[in-house]
């Protein structure tokens, strides 16, 4: 089992500047903020990290930088996803992985592909990758769900050692657990139901409100680990409230105002993203504050 990717990882947004470039400082700050708060790995170009919205320069730019702060204290996880199978593949031969210790590649978005098209589209990631690879299944953001016999289906293939489920059916999180090959990952991608999802067997998460709240987030995630199951859920019922307030007015503004309260990073987010709202911030200052 790739037992670096159990516990918490956290997808790591990308903060800006004022005018829209890529703060490098708060990259470092965040980078830093996340080790010291002892995550057990990083997740860069995910969906947090606004990639859609980045360059192909400025995603390198961006992995340089981190690899270089990070500079080998944690693994890495690097997102490569997208609707265009035969683009992903040219693309993980375009990005130096050598630095990275898997992929996480998101079911195809948009052209919504029945559940042999997502098979075959990751077989051909599968056959394709020089690293391991975690699936990703979204629905609320790729518009299909990748149902648990897929999932299952594809734990069978010799690259695919996980998946970061994010279905919000948990039915389906304790399926895929259930039937799972042995070494199979399970990592919740759902930061409220990544406690439950642990105590049902589950590896951890790849989690957003883990980079502001990285040593309690973490605590909580290696408590379900151990068995201690009471001292994790009253950390869970602490972080409930934040846990809204961070994708009520959607990901990564609210976990951007978090960082920024906290004195991370700024809060600058790219259109069409837009800052959280005031009553929003308020609702995350007094949280912070108490």
């Amino acid at each position: 089992m790739s037992t670096f990717l159990r516990g918490t990882g956290v997808a790591l947004a990308t903060p800006f500047n004022i005018d829209g470039s890529i703060d490098y400082q708060g990259v470092t700050s965040l980078v830093n903020f996340c080790i010291e708060g002892k995550v057990e790995y990083l997740v860069v170009l995910g969906t947090t990290a606004e990639s859609v919205t980045l360059t192909k320069e400025e995603k390198k730019s961006l992995i340089t930088h981190i690899i270089e702060v990070n500079n080998k204290r944690l693994p890495l996880v690097i997102g490569v996803g997208g609707n265009n199978t035969a683009a992903i593949l040219d693309e993980m031969k375009e990005v130096n992985v050598s630095e990275f210790d898997a992929i996480l590649s998101v079911v195809p978005m948009y052209n919504r592909p029945t559940q042999e098209g997502i098979y075959q589209h990751y077989k051909a990631i599968n056959d394709a990758a020089k690293l391991p690879v975690l699936l990703y299944n979204v629905p609320s953001r790729t518009g299909t769900n990748m149902t648990a016999d897929t999932t299952l289906r594809l734990a069978q293939l010799d690259n695919i050692i996980g998946i970061k489920e994010a279905v919000g059916d948990f039915t389906q999180v304790l399926k895929i657990i259930k039937d799972k090959p042995k070494n199979f990952l399970v990592i919740s991608g759902d930061d409220a139901l990544a406690l439950p999802a642990v105590a049902a067997g589950g590896d951890g998460v790849i989690s957003v409100v883990g980079q502001g709240f990285p040593e309690s987030f973490s605590e909580m995630i290696r408590l379900g680990l151990s068995g201690e199951t009471k001292k994790a859920f009253d950390i869970l019922y602490q972080l409930l409230p934040v846990l809204d307030y961070a994708f009520e007015e959607g990901n990564p503004a609210g976990i951007k105002h978090v960082l920024k309260v906290k004195g991370v990073c700024d809060d600058y987010v790219r259109l069409p993203l837009v800052k959280v709202s005031q009553s929003l911030s308020r609702k995350i200052k007094e949280y912070i504050e108490d």
